[in-house]
């Protein structure tokens, strides 16, 4: 290790020789088509900063994320604090080269100033810290939910095995999903402003500001502003205007209410309403967010209020918008009645003595849709982008897609050496092996046969190219969690922790390998050596599952009656709320099983019509795209971004979808035609700005404040809600529910 960037020719420094040719306007606007492969990139500033933010992020976003009001720190936050860093170890740490003893390796402790290649490494790093590990769900359900024995190796190598298996689908596609300069990743175009803002020197346009002092502005702004809807005035983030006027109606309520209604008007005045769930609106593309809009509309406020006012599947007995289950009389599921905790599986004896599992309607259209996306998006890209894959095929394997590269491309091949495939198979067969024997061994304690793993694998193998596309070019992920969890519920039912298992198997590691294309493509984007970025993710991934995991052993094993406030002091903050929702879905999906909830057995069977529909609905659109070509539009309509477009509800709110789609369309609409220029130079160093505000008053809000239970003043507006409490009310007579009249 020299401390170097790797390359092939030291003395090849390209400043502008080639044209900036990328295809997308947006790329040309904000990456810059120079590269310097001189400059150091995995240096000893970058292991020990990267390190230090990956396990800091890992253990407090771990930490918190069991407590009631969880707070989850984005990399922006490290990605800030480590370059005033970076530049104080490149001013007093030695140059002198310090040589490995019995090896021929050296390295110094400073390279030179601290740069922005480093910068991109060690914010790589801390974007592992802040990724979570999925898999930790499973052993908070077995330890705190279930409150059963599980084996501490074979959770680890769960925790380790599901992050890690994503390498090796991502190597098979990184030639498509990378180095096609139409596979462009947008929101990587933010962190590319900011790198940009916090590392080039421009000249400041008269008048104006340069991009570093504009960040500071914002920042400034927004850090002193969150105060207001996290601490003074936490009511100012969900705005429901219709609730104010009519306090007592249940169904105006359930219209206008923006967190458990329709949110007809509502509003919220807090970037992270805006950012939140649904991600920047100023990262994601103008034609994207009308989809989303559009298949908003019209589940939201089309089809939803035909089912529920209409009563379908006794909808009226239940809250018009909720993720909850319930019995046949309209009260809470009882979970308990049909589970048997000795043989951890499905009581049938139990259950047709109790009562099928009922949704609320828009819960079970939600569960639909989701499988409607999955069979939409096989269809759209065999139909939009079929072509284009088949030639990139032909391409990669006569090893001629010269015509497929862009100034980006061409400079990291030609100063960089690739990263070997057999460095990915290698991690595939290893991580292969680790999870069969985390399934097999410990006594089975994880339910999955080994069938059950490879079918698992299969299908995030088969979904990765596909999907990997859609997020590529639009911003938007389609996920897999409810297809795998479908697919075991139906060929091995009763088996709670078999579901989860194959869940997270087949789900997470399709996330972890499109995330690594994604973090890859921001390395092609910044010039950064290949093996440098796979090295620190590879890394990153290990240490940060390693500490997430450790962290929620320790909490789990420490913490008398975590997760059960029952159990629980009062006052405990450690309630496991998101856990929670994972631990009922393991008990619909693996206890109960889709058998008896979308077949005869069960109460929605029509479910299963919507993967039909899926697949059928992308026909029209293309076929107008192709007879009518001079109509852009139709090009632009996407059909599983549309009906997924609330795969996200709940835990995301209509108030979310307002209020994001309204910055989004702003900025992306009219920002972008009337102000271009300004556009390029400011939209994503803005976004990046309020993110980094929001990140540090939350933090320090919650360390000096919240943490020690100090509240901001009591007064109406002190409210984590909008105010309709009846929004949550069933509407059919006779159901009792606290907090509603009985009608």
């Amino acid at each position: 290790m020299t401390g170097y960037a790797e390359k092939e020719d030291p003395q090849a420094v390209i400043t502008g020789d080639e044209e900036n040719d990328s295809p997308i306007e947006e790329v040309r606007l904000t990456v810059s088509p120079t590269d310097d492969p001189t400059l150091p990139a995995l240096t000893f500033r970058t292991w020990v900063l990267g390190l230090l933010s990956c396990v800091l992020l890992s253990f407090v976003n771990q930490f918190f994320g069991y407590r009631q009001n969880q707070l989850s720190i984005s990399s922006v936050s490290a990605q800030i604090l480590v370059l005033p860093l970076g530049k104080l170890m490149a001013a007093y740490l030695p140059s002198k080269p310090i040589r490995v003893p019995l090896t021929n390796w050296s390295f110094s402790l400073n390279p030179g100033p601290f740069n922005l290649k480093e910068h991109v490494l060690i914010t790589i790093f801390a974007s592992a810290g802040t990724s979570g590990t999925y898999a930790v769900h499973i052993v908070t359900s077995v330890k705190a939910f279930y409150r059963r024995d599980l084996h501490a190796i074979a959770a680890y190598l769960l925790a380790l095995t599901t992050q890690m298996l994503g390498y090796g689908w991502a190597g098979l596609f990184r030639k498509y999903l990378v180095d096609s300069p139409y596979m462009w990743w947008p929101s990587n175009l933010v962190q590319v402003s900011l790198f940009r803002a916090l590392h080039e020197k421009e000249k400041r346009p008269r008048g104006g500001h340069t991009r570093l002092q504009f960040f500071f502005m914002i920042f400034v702004a927004s850090f002193a502003y969150y105060v207001v809807p996290s601490y003074l005035f936490p009511s100012i983030s969900y705005i429901s205007f219709i609730c104010w006027i009519w306090k007592d109606s249940i169904t105006a309520q359930q219209i206008g209410g923006g967190m458990q209604g329709l949110g007809l008007g509502s509003i919220g005045l807090d970037w992270s309403t805006v950012a939140g769930f649904l991600g920047t609106p100023l990262a994601t593309p103008g034609f994207a967010i009308i989809n989303i809009l559009v298949g908003f509309v019209l589940i939201v406020y089309v089809a939803n209020p035909i089912l529920y006012w209409s009563n379908a599947y006794d909808a009226k007995k239940f809250p018009i918008f909720s993720s909850h289950t319930f019995d046949h009389t309209g009260q809470p599921y009882n979970l308990s009645r049909i589970l048997n905790t000795k043989t951890f599986d499905f009581d049938r004896v139990a259950y047709d003595s109790y009562s099928k599992l009922y949704l609320s309607a828009f819960f079970a259209l939600d569960y639909g849709l989701s499988f409607a996306t999955l069979t939409a998006t096989i269809t759209h890209v065999a139909l939009f982008h079929g072509r284009t894959i088949w030639q990139l095929w032909k391409k990669a394997t006569s090893a001629v897609n010269e015509n497929f590269s862009d100034v980006h491309t061409r400079l990291m091949k030609k100063n960089y050496k690739q990263v070997p495939q057999w460095w990915f198979h290698s991690i595939l067969i290893s991580m292969v092996a680790l999870a069969l024997y985390a399934c097999e061994g410990f006594d089975k304690q994880l339910q999955l046969p080994w069938w059950g793993l490879l079918m698992a694998c299969g299908i995030a193998l088969f979904f990765t190219l596909p999907i990997g596309i859609i997020q590529a070019t639009t911003n938007s992920q389609p996920g897999l969690n409810v297809i795998t969890e479908l697919v075991i519920g139906y060929i091995y039912p009763g088996k709670p922790l078999a579901n989860v298992s194959f869940k997270t198997y087949g789900y997470i590691s399709m996330a972890q390998a499109l995330s690594f294309l994604l973090d890859f493509k921001l390395g092609h984007y910044m010039k950064i050596p290949p093996r440098s970025m796979f090295i620190v993710q590879l890394v990153g991934t290990v240490v940060a599952s390693s500490t997430y995991f450790a962290t929620a052993w320790w909490l789990l094993t420490s913490i008398d009656g975590i997760c059960n406030p029952s159990l629980l002091p009062e006052g405990s903050p450690w309630t496991c709320p998101g856990d929670d929702v994972f631990y009922n879905a393991s008990i619909i999906w693996g206890v109960i099983g889709p058998l008896r909830m979308f077949t005869k057995l069960g109460v929605y069977k029509e479910m299963n019509w919507f993967f039909l529909i899926g697949f059928l609905a992308p026909i029209p659109g293309w076929f107008l795209s192709r007879k009518y070509p001079n109509i852009k539009w139709l090009g632009l309509v996407h059909t599983p971004i549309i009906i997924g477009a609330v795969s996200g509800m709940p835990p995301t709110r209509p108030v979310n979808y307002w209020s994001w789609g309204a910055v989004g369309i702003f900025f992306n609409f009219y920002i972008y035609r009337k102000y271009k220029t300004w556009w390029a130079r400011h939209t994503y160093v803005l976004s990046a700005a309020l993110d980094a505000g929001v990140a540090f008053m939350g933090v320090i809000l919650f360390f000096t404040l919240q943490s020690k239970d100090i509240i901001g003043p009591e007064w109406w507006g002190l409210a984590s809600d909008d105010h309709c409490p009846l929004a949550k009310c069933p509407t059919a007579p006779g159901v009792v529910r606290s907090g509603c009249p009985v009608l």
